[in-house]
Formats: C-alpha cells, structure tokens, sequence
C-alpha cells in the first residue's frame, strides 16, 4: 500500500506556534524532506524527534521529489517541511506535490503559521480580498510586468521581501502604484515583532535612515475603486466621441452598443451620443 505526503507547517518564529498535530505525524512518519537539514534539525531536537532526514531544497526539487515519490510508492510516509512556515507557500514544495498527485499519492496538508496571512491580518488594511505575490521576480522584464499588473490591483497585496532589497522594492512600488497606505511587518511572532504602519515615502525615509534588518512582509493598500474610475473618466475625456466610438468598434462591438458604452463611461445618455453623430 503507497504511503502518504503530509506537508507540516512549522513555526515561523515563536515555536509554541506548531500544533500537536504537526508534532505527532513528524514522530510517526518514516522520514521527514526539509528545505535546510541543518536549521531543521534545531526544531527536532528541541521537540525530541528522532525521525531520520532528507534535504529537499529549490536545486534539488525536481530530481529528489522523483526520488520522494518512488520511497512513497513503496509504502514509506514522508512529512515535508520549510525552513518557517507552511510548505508549497513560495518555496519548493509545490513540486513533490505536483509529482504526487501525477503518480496517485495521497496529499494532506496540516494547517499551521504562515508569515503572509500573519501580516495580513495585523496589517490594519482590508482582508476580506487579497493577492499574494511573494517575492517580486528577480528578471527584469518579468518584475516590471507585474508591477505593471498590481498598478491597477483593488486587492490587498502581499509581497516578501529580504533585508538588502527593501528599500529597492519599496522605491519601485512608490514609483508604480503611487503613495499607498502600507504595513510593514518584521520579526513576526518572535521577541521583537513591529508592524510598520506608514506610508511608501514615509517607509523609505525611514530605512535609508535605520537600515532594514530582518525579513519582511510588505502589505500594501490595494487601489480602490474610485480612483481607477476617476482615471478612467479623465482618460475619455481626453478621447473626442469618434475616437471613444472607435475604441471599441476596434474590438468589434456593433455600433450600437459602442454607443451605449460611450454614453456610459462619459456620464451621458446614448440619445446625446446619438444627436452629436447626427449633427456631424
């Protein structure tokens, strides 16, 4: 009978964080694929497991999630944790999940910390929608595209970022999204945890000030509706009537209702659209 991949959230700080839960399966599996053997080793011995180990890192995950799959194929039950927090959340462990299901193991997750929705929901900002985008690509072209993306994002944003990027990230966020409300958070659950509730340009007067120190979690206000319906009416308003006609006769709407959606986005009724052709 195949055995079972239990991904274990682990603490992301304060180790009363894991549950008996995630304590129990990591004494009961057969082995146990952390991203650093040498930083998981510490939780181990701290909570006296001895369930032997295996390295599962991001240069290694697609060989040794093949090598993870044939040991569970074979009856072995496997916990797969991260260095802080729930496995498959912007680390490796999506892969030997993916792998999994591909070769019909069974996949559980044991629910647990996680530094995004920590900050999240000390953030101050709205909760209830929110896009969750780790760390910001490292290629360029890749990192304006979706800066590009979150100029327009009416959800709360979520982003990781190191110590000696942060004022970097915060410069290119202050550029592409304007001076939004954000929060800032350090240290979560540990000794000196700080949620940072300011401002882009408030945040980077702050930092090139101090330094930044720790890991951090950015989240960011997203835009709200009004302002993109403002931008939106100032940008019609700069068309004349052909051209707003035009804009979506291009992406072959009949006439018709290119006319309905004109007089709507310009705050007037179709008859006016109508006339102003016709006195033409």
């Amino acid at each position: 009978m195949a055995g079972k991949l239990y991904l274990c959230a682990t603490p992301i700080g304060n180790l009363e964080d894991i549950t008996f839960r995630v304590l129990n399966t990591l004494k009961q599996v057969d082995l146990i694929a952390a991203e650093d053997t040498r930083h998981s080793i510490k939780l181990l011995n701290h909570f006296q497991i001895k369930t032997p180990m295996t390295s599962y890192h991001e240069y290694n995950k697609v060989e040794k999630a093949k090598e993870l799959v044939l040991k569970m194929e074979q009856g072995l039950d496997i916990a797969l944790i991260t260095d802080a927090g729930t496995p498959g959340i912007s680390d490796p462990g999506e892969e030997l999940v993916r792998q999994c299901y591909e070769a019909g193991i069974s996949v559980t997750s044991l629910p647990g910390p996680a530094a995004c929705i920590t900050a999240l929901t000390m953030s101050g900002l709205s909760t209830r929608r929110f896009s969750f985008e780790a760390f910001l690509p490292s290629e360029k072209k890749e990192r304006a595209m979706v800066l590009e993306e979150l100029k327009q994002e009416t959800r709360t944003i979520i982003i990781y970022e190191a110590p000696h990027h942060l004022i970097k990230t915060l410069e290119e966020l202050l550029e592409n999204l304007g001076d939004r409300d954000v929060t800032i958070c350090k240290e979560l659950t540990k000794k000196y945890e700080n949620a940072f509730r300011t401002t882009f340009s408030k945040a980077l007067d702050y930092y090139r000030k101090e330094g930044p120190r720790g890991e951090y979690v950015i989240v960011v206000q997203g835009k709200s509706r009004k302002e993109i319906r403002e931008e939106e009416i100032h940008t019609w308003e700069a068309m004349t009537v052909e051209e707003h006609m035009d804009y979506y006769t291009r992406q072959g709407i009949d006439k018709k209702e290119a006319m309905k959606l004109t007089a709507k986005d310009r705050g007037i009724s179709k008859r006016e659209i109508y006339q102003y052709f016709i006195s033409k």
